[in-house]
């Protein structure tokens, strides 16, 4: 259960973000919309996960990583922005170093 809540914390965020975009400055009534829910969704599930015992620094960590990720890709895919070889291996930087926090811990 846990995981599921830090995911939809991540699918919420991801939402939330990319519709900030398309918001235009808060002007378009629907993707602002989504804004509003996306970062409840997010921050409500995020709670949930830290209250099921997630330490905070995982959680964060892999919510903003997986965030960051995905908002750059479907950027790049979506929105017509850029992802040069330098941006990739910065995500990548930021996912290793996820990904060696959740190893720090269980050891």
């Amino acid at each position: 259960m846990l995981y599921l809540y830090l995911a939809a914390a991540i699918v919420g965020e991801i939402a939330a973000t990319v519709s900030l975009k398309l918001s235009e400055g808060f002007s378009r009534p629907w993707p602002s919309a989504v804004v509003i829910v996306g970062y409840a969704i997010a921050f409500t599930a995020l709670s949930r996960a830290l209250k099921l015992g997630m330490p905070v620094g995982v959680a964060y960590a892999v919510w903003s990583a997986i965030g960051v990720a995905a908002v750059a890709v479907i950027g790049w895919k979506f929105l017509g922005e850029t992802l040069n070889p330098t941006m990739v291996i910065g995500l990548a930087l930021i996912i290793g170093g996820v990904v060696t926090l959740e190893l720090g811990r269980t050891h």
